[in-house]
């Protein structure tokens, strides 16, 4: 079979790029030695092409080495990647992106998408299973993609998110520890550090609710009561409650305690997924306030 990862230069560029493209889709790669961001991306954009299984050609050029196709594309900073079919470009990007949006633009240009690579497989399993409720077994499908590949951090976030659904608190803070400081931010990472603050939070709060509710009952503006109510809620499972009581908080007093309220929503959403339904909803709610 061809190489699916090739180093192509201008001489090389009509067959390795131009001619391949009739028959399956290629991506040209065009970098620098100097460029922090190409180091991000190479790798993944190998790693994908790999998973392609000969569905897709990676063709990576230097463009300090052979800036002539660079200038003839009209590119204006690097890493810069366009995808060639049927002998022509038919779409491209500029910057590092995550793996998930690599594949997406590189799905969007193949038959049938791209398939799985066996990572993936584990892990889409390994999620389902957790989001069925089996955590254990979740949690070891989690490990052993971990322990093939250390650096795979969305195996490392549901390994996490299953000791936090255990109750292990220090397990999970063991497992993101050794996240990189940078990628803590990005998601999966993200959700799983909101889940374990979430988690640190209740950890010794009680589920019982109804003195903070009396309290707060009493004084509808005691946000202090209200806050603890939303920590007991979310203790108790009551996802919605403990949103909904947030709420209340900032269509009250908006910059109560220095904005905590809205803080600590932004957590709750993170945690929960942004793509949760109460997540969405609590969204939209919470524009309305702030812009009403």
């Amino acid at each position: 079979m061809t190489d699916v990862i090739i180093d192509v230069t201008t001489d090389s560029f009509m067959i390795d790029v131009i001619e391949a493209s009739k028959t399956q889709l290629v991506l040209l790669d065009l970098w620098a030695p100097w460029c922090g961001p190409c180091k991000q991306l190479t790798p993944i954009l190998e790693n994908v092409t790999r998973a392609g299984k000969g569905a897709v050609r990676l063709a990576k050029m230097n463009i300090d080495e052979h800036p002539a196709i660079a200038q003839k594309l009209q590119v204006q900073s690097i890493p810069a990647v366009f995808a060639f079919k049927d002998g022509r470009p038919v779409d491209g990007f500029m910057g590092a992106l995550p793996e998930s949006q690599v594949k997406e633009f590189i799905s969007k240009h193949l038959e049938g998408g791209l398939g799985q690579s066996p990572e993936d497989e584990i892990l889409a399993a390994a999620t389902a299973t957790f989001e069925a409720g089996d955590i254990q077994q979740a949690a070891q499908a989690f490990g052993t993609l971990l322990q093939q590949n250390p650096d795979h951090r969305a195996a490392q976030a549901g390994l996490a998110q299953c000791f936090i659904a255990a109750g292990q608190i220090e397990q999970a803070e063991q497992i993101l520890e050794t996240a990189p400081p940078l990628e803590r931010d990005k998601e999966p990472l993200a959700s799983a550090f909101a889940a374990l603050l979430l988690a640190q939070q209740t950890d010794n709060v009680s589920e019982d609710t109804a003195p903070l509710e009396a309290a707060v009952n009493a004084d509808p503006n005691d946000h202090q009561s209200r806050f603890d109510l939303s920590l007991a809620y979310q203790a108790a499972g009551k996802k919605q409650e403990a949103v909904d009581a947030l709420l209340e908080i900032i269509q009250r007093n908006r910059d109560w305690n220095d904005g905590s309220a809205r803080q600590q929503l932004l957590t709750l959403f993170q945690a929960f997924g942004f793509d949760d339904p109460i997540s969405i909803e609590g969204r939209k709610r919470l524009s309305s306030i702030l812009f009403s």
